[in-house]
């Protein structure tokens, strides 16, 4: 069996539903309230407090439709295992998915047990009702399939001949620049006005707050190839507007920095039926880093400036390079 047959064995995870601000005011004031509090009073760095806050209002509303919206206090380990065997069965979620909505809750857990049974009588015996849980056990993920360079082509003329400038500009900069979705947006224009010194094939960016704990993140700056700048500039000359940032959206008359998650609809709805199998937006960390080793530029400089990994080894994660010839030779 094929890399790519097996990438389609394990059943796509539903999307949980996005509790609305309406759906969020029917469930209890406790509830509420301390999730409100706890998001409120951590330093998480933006995105992780949108994560939190999301994960925590699905939680919170799951509590309100399955659980007869009982008061957290209330709620035990077993009533916890009901939601992951929600997830599990009904969502169809990935283990590393539902590991991370039991650790968000498992968060709030240890505030309420740490600083607010201190202070509110019902919490006095409150404890961590996901501690001391059975591991979830990993199931099988899917595979790590590159984009090559030949489909990265396949794709961009596709592209063009759509005459979607701005889905070749993300393109190009998500293959050959190697960006995560949420720095890719930061991009601002004022990059093509750079001066680029004599000799040298790419620019440097400005600043982009990168994945980071802090708040303030990650600053990072990215090597920019000249190749990637003509569609750049073809996407601004198609738009029909201005805009400090290179890559935005416009929905009734509005003018918006693009979201992070448009690129995951992008690489759903349009690349994954360009190359007739499932593309996400991860792999095209994997896929530049891959193709910057496999052009022979030293893991120690892919490490430093495209992947901006601190340790060469974690590099190594992202090398999805098959090593066929080398594999070749070892019993010759």
């Amino acid at each position: 069996m094929s890399k790519i047959e097996k990438n389609m064995l394990r059943e796509r995870a539903k999307k949980l539903p996005d509790v609305t601000d309406e759906m969020w005011q029917q469930v209890n004031d406790d509830y509420r309230n301390l999730v409100e509090e706890f998001i409120s009073v951590q330093s998480h760095s933006p995105q992780t407090k949108k994560q939190y806050k999301s994960s925590l209002r699905q939680f919170g509303w799951f509590i309100y439709q399955s659980m007869n919206d009982k008061p957290l206090y209330k709620i035990t380990k077993r009533d916890f295992l009901r939601y992951l065997s929600y997830l599990r069965d009904d969502r169809k979620m990935s283990s590393s998915g539902m590991n991370l909505k039991k650790a968000t809750v498992s968060s709030l857990c240890n505030y309420i047990e740490n600083v607010v049974a201190d202070e509110d009588k019902n919490y006095k015996t409150f404890r961590n009702f996901t501690r001391g849980l059975p591991a979830i056990p990993r199931n099988r993920v899917y595979d790590k399939v590159k984009v090559t360079y030949d489909e990265y082509q396949e794709m961009m003329k596709v592209l063009e001949s759509d005459e979607n400038y701005l889905g070749m500009a993300w393109l190009g900069t998500a293959f050959l620049v190697g960006a995560r979705r949420s720095e890719i947006i930061q991009f601002k224009t004022e990059i093509l006005n750079y001066k680029i010194p004599d000799g040298q094939n790419y620019v440097l960016s400005h600043i982009v707050r990168g994945k980071g704990s802090s708040v303030d993140g990650k600053p990072l700056e990215y090597m920019i190839p000249l190749d990637v700048l003509p569609y750049w500039k073809k996407w601004i000359e198609s738009r029909g507007y201005e805009s400090e940032n290179i890559f935005t959206t416009k929905y009734g008359g509005e003018i918006r920095q693009m979201s992070s998650t448009w690129a995951d609809n992008f690489c759903t709805e349009v690349l994954s039926n360009i190359l007739g199998r499932r593309i996400n937006v991860h792999i095209f960390k994997n896929s530049c880093i891959t193709y910057h080793l496999e052009n022979g530029v030293d893991i120690s400089l892919v490490s430093k400036f495209i992947a901006h990994h601190n340790d060469i080894s974690t590099t190594s994660i992202y090398d999805l390079r098959d090593f066929e010839d080398e594999k070749n030779g070892i019993f010759s």
